[in-house]
């Protein structure tokens, strides 16, 4: 019954946002969706289970990207890249807050190490940004745009599980779709996150932000300067964007995600980059790092089958289409105000995902909107909430780098600026997207 979805839906959010763990907050809303529409138990947990099947790929594409990330780490190659930003950006504020942006972004896509870069990239120049008075909320806007817009916009690395989950989701829930459709489809949605950057760099936090730096931030700064130019490249360098380049390829043209990262670190060894005795501790690090994203997703996975095999959202279907109508702005709407609210509660985009398609695409072919249109309402409403959640890594990366000196605070520094930054424009771009598409 309807009624069933939106208690399940409450529920998982109230849990999350009181800080229960995810994985036991989704636990928790899929055997209610099944209690109340007459499931045992034991049915109810049955079913969840067997549908955690259909997000293992991804789950492990996740997990073989967090071991290949720690293994470029282990190449040194990011101290060069700190070493040029110590040596080149002393000056320029702006441009660095940009710079920064960029390099985060290449985390998502051409270099898919994620939030791994934050705490080798971030500390190093916490103190070059209190000599250039720079407002550490526009770095952590940076930071979190580099590690939100690419994944959204681009079907590569991380932004191919983003889309694919969504092509996944979609199929699931009987709508087929290509990721290249999808990726047309996020562009309008993704200019929303450029929009936000943008007014957070150039207008609100584009002032000085004091106090002064004191003569022993010039010391600390001038001693990391010549730490980390002291880096110079290599042929284990080389052999580092090697593996890259291996990972991009395989990625690009077989489409497949798992064999792309497994071959890159596999290559890493082979090379001898990560020596083979610390093979062990590799994996493991990039399992501490994205294996409870991937758990999440497997659970949000098999949370949306409870939903679908209970028939819950058909029942959901039929109620709202009597209520709202075939309004499609008011529906794309309140479609979008419940992905900020879930996906702020479970703090990641990839995770919600499932839950939110098995919602969304019932209701929008009962509304009439284009396959383009629902795949931007499930997309923006999966990236709604990310970014601004406390629980999200786009918030705690970002975080872990800037508070290396105790001088950042994760709720008012983090989450409160890029939540208006990127929600807002997000949310408003997405509703247009889905009414235009």
């Amino acid at each position: 019954m309807a009624l069933a979805v939106i208690v399940s839906v409450l529920a998982l959010t109230i849990l999350s946002l009181v800080r229960v763990n995810v994985i036991i907050a989704i636990l928790a809303a899929g055997l209610i969706a099944g209690l109340m529409n007459g499931e045992s138990l034991v049915s109810s947990l049955e079913v969840l289970v067997s549908g955690m099947g259909d997000q293992a790929g991804v789950a492990l594409s996740y997990i073989l990207l967090g071991a290949f990330a720690v293994a470029i780490s282990y190449s040194g190659i990011t101290s060069m890249l700190v070493g040029y930003l110590l040596r080149v950006l002393k000056d320029m504020r702006t441009f660095t807050v940009l710079v920064i942006a960029g390099i985060a972004s290449l985390s998502q896509n051409v270099i898919p190490v994620h939030i791994a870069f934050i705490p080798i990239l971030i500390p190093p120049l916490l103190h070059m940004f209190d000599r250039m008075q720079i407002d550490r909320r526009a770095v952590a806007t940076a930071l979190t745009f580099g590690l939100k817009a690419p994944y959204i916009m681009i079907p590569i690395g991380f932004g191919y599980i983003f889309h694919q989950t969504i092509q996944q989701a979609m199929e699931s829930n009987g709508v087929s779709i290509t990721i290249n459709t999808i990726a047309k489809s996020l562009f309008i949605p993704g200019l929303g996150m450029v929009v936000g950057l943008l007014f957070a760099v150039f207008i609100t936090y584009r002032k000085n932000k004091r106090p002064l730096p004191t003569e022993e931030h010039e010391e600390k700064t001038d001693q990391l300067l010549q730490k980390f130019t002291a880096e110079r490249f290599s042929r284990k360098h080389g052999l580092t964007l090697v593996a890259i380049i291996v990972t991009l390829f395989i990625q690009a043209y077989w489409k497949d995600l798992v064999l792309a990262a497994l071959a890159g670190l596999t290559l890493m060894f082979i090379f001898k980059v990560v020596p083979f005795r610390k093979g062990d501790r590799v994996v493991t690090e990039g399992i501490a790092m994205m294996g409870t994203i991937a758990f999440v997703m497997l659970v949000a996975a098999g949370y949306a089958n409870v939903l679908t095999q209970t028939e819950s959202v058909s029942a959901l279907v039929d109620a709202s289409s009597n209520y709202l109508g075939d309004n499609k702005a008011l529906i794309a709407f309140v479609l979008l105000l419940v992905g900020l609210v879930v996906t702020i509660g479970i703090g990641s985009s990839f995770a919600t995902v499932p839950i939110l398609a098995a919602l969304f695409v019932p209701i929008c072919i009962s509304a009439g909107f284009s396959t383009m249109a629902i795949a931007a309402l499930i997309g923006t409403a999966g990236a709604l909430g990310d970014a601004g959640s406390p629980a999200s890594d786009s918030t705690l990366g970002p975080t872990s780098g800037l508070n290396a000196d105790g001088k950042h605070n994760h709720i008012w520094d983090t989450c409160v600026p890029t939540f208006l930054h990127f929600n807002i424009p997000l949310f408003i771009f997405g509703w247009v997207a889905s009414l235009v598409l």
